[in-house]
C-alpha cells in the first residue's frame, strides 16, 4: 500500500434477517469520529428476507455516509463476507457483526494503531452499553472475565491462550487477504480458522485496546446456551483442520464439565464423593456468588447479583458438553463436520 495518501476502510457487516441490528448499526456509524470519506460501510446480506434491503436504502438516500448493499442468496456469514470483499475497494478489510455497533472512536484508534504499528492485522474488544437490558450485561460480564473467556478474547493484557482476532471486530490489509484467500466453510469457528490463517502466513496482528465495538450477543439464555455449546464443537472441529488450534486453556471447561458430571453420578454410589461434591457445590458458588456481586458493583446494576451466578455456569457447561460430544463423534468415532444446532439458531 502507498504512503502517499490516506487508508481507505472497507467496513464489511454480513447480515441474514437482522433488520433492527443493522438500523442500531448505521445509526453508530454516524457518530464515528472519523472522516466518512475515508470509509465505505458495506452491507453483506446472506439472502434476508426481512426488511433489511429497504431500510438501508432508505439511509442510503438520507445519510452522507458511503453505504452498499450487496446480496446473495443464503450461504452462511462467511460467504458474506467474501462477497463483502470482493465488492470492496478499500485498503483494509473490517469485519463487524450485525449485532454490534461502533463506539465513536473505534474507526480512528484503529486507523492511529495500524499506523503507529504498521500492522497488517488487527483485532478489538466487545463490550456494552448503558442501555442494555441486564441479562446482556449479565452474558457480556461472563464472556469478558478473565475467569472464563476473556483471557483468550483479548480483553485482558494477560492471555491464558494465543490471541485470535474474531470476527465481531477484526480487520486485515487488502495484500493479506490476496494472500490467504477468504473465509472457509465452517459454520462455526471460521474466524478463528481465518485468524490462524493470517497468523500463519507471517502478517503483524494487534490487539487494539481502545477499539470497541458494543455487542449485544444472544438475547436470552437459551440462545446463549445453543451459542456457547456450537462453540465447542467448533473447538474440535478446529482441532481436525489443525491441532495447533487447540490449547489446554480450550480444553479446560470440558474437563471442568466431564468431572461435575462423573463426581455426581458416583456420588450416589460412594459416600466420600459425595462429600467432595459437596465441597465442589460449595466453592464454584462461592466463585458465582462473588463475580455476581463484583458484576453488580462495576455495572451499578443491582440484579446482576443474581443474573450472573446463573449465566457463567451456562456459559462454561454449555462450551464443555459442546467440545465433549464433538470430541466423542469427531475424534472417537472418526466421523465427519458436525455443526451443533443449527436449526433456527440464528433466528
Amino acid at each position: 500500500m502507498s504512503t502517499d495518501r490516506p487508508r481507505f476502510y472497507s467496513i464489511i457487516v454480513p447480515s441474514y434477517n437482522r433488520q433492527e441490528e443493522i438500523r442500531e448499526l448505521i445509526e453508530s456509524f454516524t457518530r464515528l469520529d472519523f472522516p466518512p470519506q475515508r470509509y465505505e460501510l458495506i452491507i453483506a446480506d446472506d439472502g434476508s428476507t426481512d426488511q433489511t434491503e429497504a431500510l438501508v436504502r432508505e439511509y442510503q438516500d438520507r445519510l452522507d455516509l458511503d453505504l452498499k448493499f450487496f446480496r446473495q442468496e443464503n450461504r452462511g456469514p462467511g460467504a458474506a463476507r467474501n462477497m463483502g470483499m470482493e465488492k470492496a475497494r478499500g485498503d483494509f478489510f473490517i469485519f463487524v457483526d450485525s449485532d454490534c455497533t461502533a463506539a465513536p472512536q473505534w474507526l480512528s484508534a484503529i486507523d492511529q494503531a495500524l499506523s503507529e504499528e504498521q500492522a497488517d492485522a488487527f483485532g478489538g474488544p466487545d463490550s456494552y452499553r448503558d442501555d442494555f437490558p441486564p441479562l446482556l450485561k449479565a452474558i457480556n460480564y461472563s464472556m469478558t472475565s478473565f475467569i472464563t473467556t476473556g483471557g483468550i478474547r483479548g480483553h485482558k493484557k494477560k492471555r491464558l491462550g494465543k490471541y485470535y482476532p474474531r470476527s465481531f471486530n477484526m480487520g486485515l490489509s487488502r495484500e493479506v487477504y490476496q494472500k490467504i484467500g477468504g473465509f472457509g466453510s465452517l459454520r462455526h469457528g471460521q474466524d478463528i480458522e481465518f485468524s490462524h490463517r493470517i497468523i500463519r502466513s507471517g502478517a503483524k496482528v494487534i490487539l487494539i485496546p481502545e477499539a470497541v465495538v458494543y455487542h449485544k450477543r444472544r438475547t436470552s439464555l437459551k440462545k446463549f446456551f445453543r451459542q456457547v455449546f456450537n462453540w465447542g464443537v467448533a473447538r474440535i472441529n478446529l482441532y481436525k483442520i489443525d491441532p495447533a488450534m487447540l490449547e489446554l486453556v480450550h480444553v479446560l471447561p470440558a474437563l471442568v464439565t466431564l468431572a461435575f458430571l462423573l463426581v455426581l453420578v458416583l456420588s450416589v454410589f460412594i459416600h466420600p464423593l459425595a462429600v467432595l461434591l459437596g465441597w465442589l457445590i460449595a466453592a464454584g458458588g462461592a466463585v458465582l456468588l462473588l463475580s455476581g456481586v463484583h458484576a453488580a458493583v462495576q455495572y451499578r446494576e443491582p440484579v446482576l447479583a443474581l443474573l450472573v451466578p446463573l449465566v457463567m455456569p451456562i456459559q462454561i457447561i454449555g462450551y464443555g458438553l459442546g467440545f465433549l460430544l464433538s470430541y466423542f463423534r469427531r475424534v472417537i468415532l472418526n466421523q465427519g463436520e458436525w455443526t451443533g444446532f443449527r436449526k433456527r439458531y440464528y433466528n
